[in-house]
C-alpha cells in the first residue's frame, strides 16, 4: 500500500483499538526520536485533544527534550512534563547502587511505563508504543519499559519504513535524521550497541539479504531477546 493509504490505515486502527477497550483517547512518552514522533502524530490525528504526550527526561540529554517539544509545538500535541530524575535516585537507594550500567538504565525506560500507566488510568486512556520492527527483531527495548504498553502501531514497520512514513507525516528533517538513540546514557546510539546498521538490520528482515556476519549477529540477538517477544512462561502440567 502507499504511505498515505498505510497512515490512514493506522489512524484507523488505533481508533478502532480504544474504542474497543472502551477507553477515551491515548497517551504516548515523547523521546524527541523519529518512532515516538511518528506515534505521536498518529495518535494526534486519531484522537484530537485526547492524545497526551508526557515529556518524561530522567537525566537526558536536553536537545532530546527540545526535539520533542518541536513535535508537540508544530503538531499542537497536547503534553505534561514529568520530571523523573529524584525517582531514578531514590530507586537506586532504595535499591542498593550498582556498577552494572544495563541494570540502572533499564530502571528509566521503566519508571517512564510506571508514569505512562498512571496517567491512562486517570483519563481512561491507553497506552501506545513506538517500538518498530526492526527493534522487535532483535529484541532492542526494554522488557517492562519502552515495551510496557497497550498498542504497537508502528511494529509491523521496519525503520526504514517509520522515517519514510515520518516524511509523509511532515515530521522535522532534524528529528529524522538525528542518529537513533535510546537515551540511555550519554553517546549511547542504536546501530552501536546493536552493532550493526538499521540498514543491514532492514534488508535482512525484508529481503533475507545481509552478509553473513551481519546475519550471525542479528540471529543472535534475536535468539538472546525470545522471552522479550512472549508471555512469561508456565508450566505444561
Amino acid at each position: 500500500m502507499d504511505i498515505s493509504e498505510l497512515s490512514s490505515k493506522l489512524v484507523l486502527w488505533l481508533q478502532e483499538r480504544v474504542k474497543d477497550a472502551n477507553a477515551d483517547g491515548a497517551v504516548f512518552g515523547m523521546s524527541g526520536g523519529i518512532d515516538s514522533a511518528v506515534v505521536g502524530v498518529l495518535c494526534k490525528k486519531a484522537f484530537g485533544q485526547n492524545a497526551l504526550a508526557l515529556i518524561m527526561p530522567c537525566y537526558s540529554d536536553e536537545k532530546d527534550e527540545r526535539d520533542a517539544r518541536l513535535v508537540i509545538d508544530l503538531f499542537g500535541l497536547n503534553y505534561k512534563k514529568v520530571v523523573l530524575d529524584k525517582v531514578y535516585d531514590e530507586l537506586v537507594q532504595a535499591a542498593g547502587d550498582t556498577k552494572n550500567m544495563m541494570a540502572k538504565a533499564n530502571i528509566k525506560p521503566r519508571i517512564r511505563m510506571t508514569t505512562l500507566y498512571y496517567y491512562a488510568a486517570i483519563n481512561n486512556y491507553l497506552v501506545v508504543g513506538a517500538t518498530n520492527k526492526s527493534e522487535v527483531m532483535v529484541g532492542y527495548f526494554t522488557k517492562h519499559g519502552d515495551s510496557g504498553s497497550d498498542l504497537w502501531p508502528i511494529a509491523n514497520l521496519v525503520k526504514s519504513q517509520v522515517w519514510d512514513l515520518g516524511r509523509f507525516l511532515g515530521i522535522p528533517k532534524e528529528i529524522i535524521d538525528k542518529p537513533p538513540t535510546a537515551g540511555l546514557w550519554s553517546g549511547q546510539t542504536d546501530e552501536k550497541e546493536m552493532g550493526i546498521s538499521y540498514k543491514e538490520l532492514d534488508n535482512y528482515i525484508l529481503n533475507g539479504d545481509a552478509p553473513l556476519d551481519v546475519v550471525e549477529r542479528i540471529k543472535s540477538l534475536n535468539s538472546k531477546s525470545n522471552h522479550k517477544r512472549h508471555l512469561p512462561l508456565i508450566p505444561g502440567f
